[in-house]
């Protein structure tokens, strides 16, 4: 089966390609549906999918419960009332507040993308095209042990190794070939190793943080797979 690992980057969307015989490949995109065949791949995307409408999702206390000292790389306070104020941040974060958590500038920079990959889910989707965190895959990959922060050169090494002995040994040639492209080393790696992940999950290997509520308004599941 076709595997994908996507992360978010300034160009939109850096997308992994694992293919059955083991070819890899990796593209640049603006918008996800760009991106094809996707409903015949298992797809693992670092992305919040299914929001609730208060609160925090069970799903990431979990995964920062998992990552212990690296937590705070998880974020919180995700919910989908925020989609509506995607271009307005005071407001998004006035309605946080007044929902008992405001919200992060970080968080409000990926709304967005949050909306864009919500326009096109459902849950039936969802079976092969899937939430997941490279911090908690890098991590199950790394017996357990968090990694260094990514935005450390040290980290990138250590993340640029494991990449390396998961397969992708043309990993200095991609890495090299990002300049002016809208994507950083660490966008790279990120969507290589959920593209592994997203590999493991085809083969039914992959793991799930999931809370109690697991479903929002939509129907769609709160769970990070990794």
């Amino acid at each position: 089966m076709l595997a994908y690992g996507i992360d978010g980057c300034r160009a939109g969307w850096i997308a992994v390609k694992l293919a059955p015989d083991d070819v890899r490949d990796f593209t640049i995109i603006e918008r996800i549906d760009q991106l094809s065949p996707l409903d015949r791949a298992m797809v693992f995307i670092d992305i919040p999918i299914g929001l609730p409408d208060s609160g925090y999702r069970g799903c990431d206390l979990a995964a920062r419960k998992l990552l212990k000292e690296a937590r705070s790389r998880v974020f919180l306070g995700l919910r989908r009332p925020l989609l509506r104020y995607s271009g307005d941040y005071a407001a998004a974060n006035e309605w946080g507040k007044s929902d008992g958590k405001g919200l992060a500038k970080q968080s409000f920079a990926i709304l967005p993308k949050i909306a864009e990959i919500d326009a096109v889910m459902s849950p039936a989707r969802q079976e092969t095209f899937r939430e997941s965190h490279p911090e908690l895959v890098f991590q199950r990959l790394n017996n357990g042990t968090a990694l260094r922060s990514k935005h450390t050169p040290a980290g990138i090494a250590v993340r640029r190794n494991m990449v390396a002995q998961a397969g992708f040994t043309d990993i200095d040639g991609w890495l090299g070939a990002l300049r002016g492209s809208g994507a950083k080393a660490d966008d790279l790696l990120d969507a290589c190793v959920l593209a592994v992940a997203a590999r493991d999950a085809a083969h039914g290997d992959a793991q799930r943080v999931a809370c109690a509520e697991r479903r929002d308004a939509r129907g769609l599941r709160m769970e990070i797979w990794f």
